[in-house]
């Protein structure tokens, strides 16, 4: 860990009321602490370290039991772990933020952030009219109910100079969006870029076939997906916590040696997926959503504190949020391994 998060530690955990865990290892007769976690999506390529981190025992060496269920969009995770229906989410922060702005005391906390690029998008057909946002105006756009690019879309309105009023949004379920795209039901679906992409690939479209709209193209340079736990895990069991950001961490270190055997780990569980198409969303997730440069200075799972500053103020502003949470609020670095343990290069 850096000089910079060590010196800011005993603060941001002060403010969210955490003890902490460095060093911690869970004794050989310390009693099993199960945990629920639901994930993003359905089972897919890019998940594989979570089933590694299982398959190899890192979870039983910490002491734990963990579940990891399909997930149905990466903003549903957050309400998720705030009910309490699951302990620990892989999530969108950026719905985290808008969450801890209306009702900070429920609010779940990031322990370590995955997905440090905008994976953000509206797709349309490559041989559509629609090439800005602003032709974007007039026209039809689908998106699962829990879909964070649909959430973030007010906020990409405000980014990108566009009339949200002239566009009717129309709500699909997740397995049939390409589908309507393709269709020409919708002129354009929300999701993130490689999950729409390779469901694509699946039906049997090709990447050139479609166009992506980015909203990190427009000024929102935005965090993504992280683990997220309940407040109430961190302050009660913090070495729970610090033991499950240590698996997960070890998972992904042997995902990226072995990017096969990763996405095997995810076929063990659904034997249906095609291991190739899964592969290769592995592959482009590095690329497209994991592998930020600020990753050789602070390691993957951190964040720049500045960064998350702004992006934090952007939602705010543009959905008129209550009230604008500190970053000690959404993120924490008390649970992340000591910053040598961190993937610093992907590739």
């Amino acid at each position: 860990m850096t000089l910079t998060l060590r010196s800011s530690l005993l603060a941001l955990t002060a403010a969210v009321g955490l003890a902490l865990p460095f060093g911690f290892a869970a004794p050989a007769d310390a009693q099993t602490t199960k945990l629920k976690l639901v994930l993003n999506w359905k089972y897919q390529g890019p998940q594989g370290m979570f089933f590694v981190a299982d398959d190899k025992g890192y979870f039983k060496a910490e002491g734990l039991e963990v579940t990891l269920d399909q997930g149905n969009g990466s903003a549903a995770a957050v309400p998720l772990v705030a009910n309490g229906t699951y302990d620990v989410g892989f999530g969108d922060i950026n719905a985290l933020i808008e969450f801890a702005a209306r009702k900070p005391e429920d609010a779940p906390i990031a322990v370590y952030v995955m997905f440090n690029q905008p994976p953000f998008t509206i797709a349309v057909k490559a041989d559509s009219p629609i090439k800005t946002p602003k032709d974007l105006e007039g026209k039809t756009i689908g998106g699962a109910a829990n879909d964070a690019a649909l959430k973030l879309f007010p906020a990409f309105c405000k980014a990108a100079k566009i009339d949200c009023s002239k566009i009717t949004i129309t709500n699909m379920q997740p397995n049939l969006r390409e589908q309507m795209l393709m269709q020409g039901q919708v002129d354009g679906v929300f999701g993130y870029v490689n999950t729409i992409r390779f469901s694509a690939r699946l039906m049997g479209v090709e990447d050139k076939q479609l166009r992506y709209i980015n909203y990190g193209d427009y000024g929102m340079d935005l965090y993504s997906n992280a683990i997220i736990v309940s407040k109430k895990l961190a302050k009660d069991n913090p070495k729970a916590v610090a033991g499950l950001v240590r698996a997960i961490n070890k998972g992904l270190v042997d995902s990226l040696k072995d990017l096969d055997a990763s996405v095997a780990a995810v076929a063990k569980r659904e034997p249906l997926l095609k291991v190739p198409v899964e592969h290769d969303r592995f592959v482009q997730t590095l690329r497209d959503e994991m592998n930020h440069p600020e990753i050789a200075k602070i390691g993957l799972g951190s964040v720049d504190e500045v960064r998350l500053k702004k992006s934090i103020d952007i939602l705010v502003e543009a959905l008129a949020l209550p009230r604008t949470p500190a970053v000690s609020e959404i993120f924490t670095p008390a649970f992340l391994p000591p910053v040598a343990d961190l993937p610093k290069k992907l590739f």
